[in-house]
């Protein structure tokens, strides 16, 4: 970079960059920061949403509007900051790098467009649960736990390497801390959270539905609004009648467990409620 040339369109700062050098690195250092918020803020609320803690709490059903407005907050910020980070003067990553991970040789910064690559991708194939088997797209769902992982690890590296971990390593680990704790508790087997003192014995963790044991399916008409997911998960448990009405076999042969589990998943009004019943039943 030419000190003479750049002096004659914009003054130099003192350690060698432009006021738009100096620019783009704050857009790049804000946007990532709060890219690293949202991230967390969308798992969180995920979480909350798909496990139904809100309602168990709050007596109201999460909105899943919220986390789909997070996951695009998140991935606006993150291409923000990809490509304040592009506009370098510097330019570290250039053209198709921004995309495309490894092809400038820094490995933190391929892990950032991988997790943005990720991410993009969830967002686009949000809606296709209606097309796919909702087993398919949650696997490829939760591909974004992978995603936020790997944006985490990220932006500490970032921080790590700019010499700003001073600087965010306490906001960073405050906001980290609920991601870590629901993911956990999210996966953990609930026998482990009894024994670890998580949760309590009760009647709420002997319910749990176990796939391999006959399962009893009940339906609130209230809540249900016959959008038919029910339907295209277990066609031959549910039918959503041409009259409007949702009809369905309240006790299934065990083979289909796996089938309507994924159609009480794939409720979005989450009307379906599946309890264990005795094989004498």
């Amino acid at each position: 970079m030419s000190i003479a040339v750049l002096a004659s369109a914009e003054p130099v700062l003192a350690a060698g960059y432009t006021g738009f050098d100096q620019g783009a690195r704050t857009v790049a250092a804000f946007s990532a920061r709060i890219a690293y918020l949202a991230m967390c803020l969308t798992l969180c609320w995920g979480i909350l949403t798909a496990t139904g803690w809100v309602r168990r709490i709050t007596g109201h059903q999460a909105l899943r509007a919220g986390h789909i407005m997070l996951a695009s907050a998140t991935i606006a910020t993150v291409i923000v900051h990809a490509f304040a980070i592009v506009s370098l003067d510097e330019q570290v990553v250039v053209g198709t790098q921004v995309f495309i991970p490894f092809l400038n040789g820094y490995v933190r910064h391929a892990l950032g467009i991988i997790s943005m690559d990720l991410m993009v991708a969830i967002l686009i194939t949000a809606g296709m649960h209606r097309f796919l088997r909702y087993r398919n797209w949650l696997r490829f769902h939760q591909t974004a736990y992978v995603a936020i992982t790997l944006g985490v690890v990220h932006s500490w590296w970032g921080a790590w390497a700019n010499g700003n971990l001073q600087l965010v390593w306490l906001g960073g680990l405050t906001v980290l801390a609920p991601v870590v704790a629901l993911t956990t508790v999210r996966f953990l087997p609930a026998n482990v959270l009894v024994k670890i003192g998580l949760v309590g014995d009760g009647p709420a963790t002997q319910n749990q539905v176990v796939k391999t044991a006959p399962l009893r399916v009940h339906v609130d008409n209230q809540r249900c609004h016959r959008y038919g997911f029910c339907q295209s998960e277990a066609p031959d448990v549910f039918e959503l009648r041409e009259d409007g009405r949702l009809a369905y076999r309240k006790d299934p042969e065990l083979t289909r467990n796996l089938d309507v589990i994924s159609a009480a998943r794939a409720c979005p009004m989450r009307a379906i409620q599946l309890e264990g019943r005795n094989h004498h039943e």
